[in-house]
This record gives structure tokens, C-alpha cells and sequence, in this order.
């Protein structure tokens, strides 16, 4: 394995530890501190549950003047990696019971807390998809240049169209989503506002001039928090959270999830081999409008139901559905090394 970089990942440290230059309770506090991710773990069948015994490790990465915040699971002899990648109004700690999925057990798992998000932090002015974009991107590239081991992207929510622009501009080795709606149409815009009358704001959201679009808002005030699970009780615990629906983005970051176009057409996304696996009761994205972009891609697909599943899926069965599809597409694709 390869050094890599000037800016290695420094590692979380017990919080009662001694605090020393450039450990993790120098850089900022961990999800040892921060505990709301503990109660999402009761709506998860038992096998995938956290605990503070088998989190996975914290790291922080120096990357653009920004501390990122990174889940990892390193396993002994694991033949590839799964980076996930959450959507908004979650992160990356959220989707850590899906590492813990008998299909991706052995495989090294790693999920960043996205600018904005989680315990990351955000540009003066705010973040922009495009922020997350080259965060995502250059999180692949360091994981490359590490080792050869392939790299597969998990995209959950909004981090399916994330996983898939980054796969269109740059090299990964299998792309996993749960949602690949683009919000750049209309008929999408309405579902992923809190309101579907806000969706008509999308395009008074490009009026908006520095320094004013960096204007802070809620997350629940501005996306459909409600539907992220058909679990009342989950979708109210995400709502409350500060480091997910709780939390507040800016106007400039809403404008550019809403107009930022996908960084390929479908028709010319041919080289990376893709699985969509969508909740088939999802609230929040319908199936349709993810199958509507699906089907255009050019390249290798398959794709899957979660049945009984809700737009973050949590139920058993969609988890099942979810496991055997991955464990299928790795295969397929050998995407294991």
C-alpha cells in the first residue's frame, strides 16, 4: 500500500484521552460526543445495529480547508471498498447499518459526513453541490491512490445522483443507488421541497446575489424531511436532529442541488456498471421518477425493489431485497477483486 498525500486521515481518539496536535479531540469532537445517531439504530433489524462497541472509527480529512469527517471499516483482507454517500438532511453515520449488510461485510466500509452536513463544516459563504461533488470525487481519488482495490459508490437519497455524477467524472468500479431522480425537473423539484408550491422557487432562487444567498435556513423548512422514512417516528427523529433535517443550509446550497444538471446525460454513461435499488414505497422520491432517468443510461444496469421499503430504508424485508441485489450485482460485475 502506497503512502498517499501530505494530508493523511488523522484518527478519532477517545474523548477523555489528552488532547494533542492533530488528534481527533484537537480537530473536533466525534459521534462519541454527538449521540442522536444511536437512536436511529432501533428501527433496524438486530444484526445491523451500532452500538459504541462496534461503530465504525472516526477519521478527519484536511481537504480544501475544510475537517471531513470519515466513517471507516477496515476489515482484514477485504477485496474492495464501498464509500456511501449520504443525501441531504442525513449523513454519513446514518448509513452505517447498511455496511453492516451480510453483502458488504467483508468489504472495507467508508462514509463521509458531506460539507454541511453531520460534523463537517461549510465554506464561509455555504456549500454547494458542487462542493460535495469534488469532496466525493476526491475522497475516490485518495482511496485510489492508496491501493488498486476496486471502489464501489453506495448512494442513499440524494447521494444516488451524487454517487452517479461522480462516477461520470471520475473512475470507480460499480455504482449503487437507492434514487436517481435529477431535480432539475419540475415534476421532481415538487417532491423534494417541503412544500410542493416551493418548488416554484427554484427559479427565484437564481436571483438571489452574494452575499444574501448565503442566508441560512432549516433543512426542514426547505426539503420533505417528513417522507426521508414511512417510519413516523424515524422521519421525526430526523427532522429533530442538528446534524441532519434539523440543521440549516443555505440559499446558494438549495439553488445549486436544484440546477446543477447530471454531469452526464444518461445516453453517454456507458462504461460504469450501475445498480438501481429503489424503495418501492418511497414518499418522498417515487420510483417512477428515478426509472424514468434509469432507463435512458447507456451502460450496464440492473435494477431492484425494496419491497415494503420507505425512501431511507429501514424495513426488514427491503433490507433483505437490498442485501441479495448487492450480493447479485457484485458478483456479476466482480466487483470484489
Amino acid at each position: 500500500m502506497r503512502a498517499v498525500g501530505p494530508t493523511p486521515y488523522v484518527r478519532s481518539v477517545p474523548s477523555s484521552a489528552p488532547s494533542t496536535p492533530g488528534s481527533a479531540t484537537d480537530v473536533g469532537p466525534g459521534y462519541r460526543d454527538h449521540l442522536h445517531w444511536q437512536r436511529y439504530q432501533a428501527f433496524f433489524p438486530g444484526a445491523l445495529r451500532l452500538s459504541a462497541d462496534n461503530a465504525p472509527d472516526e477519521q478527519w480529512w484536511q481537504w480544501r480547508g475544510l475537517k471531513v469527517h470519515v466513517d471507516r471499516v477496515e476489515r482484514a483482507g477485504a477485496p474492495a471498498k464501498v464509500i456511501a454517500l449520504h443525501g441531504v438532511g442525513t449523513y454519513g453515520r446514518m448509513l452505517a447499518p447498511y455496511g453492516r449488510l451480510p453483502a458488504l461485510a467483508d468489504l472495507d466500509y467508508i462514509a463521509p459526513d458531506l460539507p454541511g452536513f453531520g460534523l463537517t463544516g461549510t465554506p464561509l459563504l455555504g456549500a454547494t453541490y458542487s462542493d460535495w461533488l469534488n469532496c466525493a470525487r476526491d475522497l475516490v481519488e485518495r482511496e485510489k491512490a492508496r491501493d488498486s482495490r476496486p471502489v464501489v459508490l453506495l448512494g442513499v437519497s440524494t447521494g444516488g445522483r451524487l454517487a452517479y455524477d461522480v462516477a461520470a467524472s471520475t473512475e470507480v468500479d460499480g455504482v449503487i443507488a437507492t434514487c436517481l431522480a435529477d431535480p432539475c425537473r419540475d415534476e421532481v423539484r415538487r417532491v423534494l421541497a417541503a412544500r410542493p408550491e416551493m418548488a416554484r422557487w427554484a427559479g427565484l432562487l437564481s436571483l438571489v446575489r452574494e452575499p444574501l444567498s448565503a442566508v441560512r435556513l432549516p433543512v426542514h423548512w426547505l426539503v420533505n424531511i417528513a417522507a426521508v422514512s414511512n417510519q413516523t417516528q424515524y422521519a421525526n427523529l430526523a427532522w429533530a436532529d442538528e446534524l441532519a433535517g434539523g440543521g440549516w443550509i443555505s440559499l446558494r446550497f438549495a439553488r445549486s442541488c436544484l440546477s446543477t444538471a447530471p454531469a452526464l446525460p444518461p445516453e453517454r454513461f456507458s462504461g460504469t456498471p450501475l445498480l438501481l435499488a429503489h424503495p418501492d414505497e418511497d414518499r418522498w422520491t417515487p420510483p417512477l421518477l428515478s426509472e424514468e432517468f434509469f432507463d435512458r443510461i447507456a451502460g450496464p444496469t440492473r435494477t431492484t425493489a425494496l419491497r415494503g421499503s420507505g425512501h431511507l430504508p429501514v424495513e426488514e424485508s427491503g433490507l433483505a431485497d437490498l442485501d441479495r441485489a448487492v450480493r447479485d450485482f457484485l458478483d456479476e460485475f466482480d466487483l470484489q477483486g
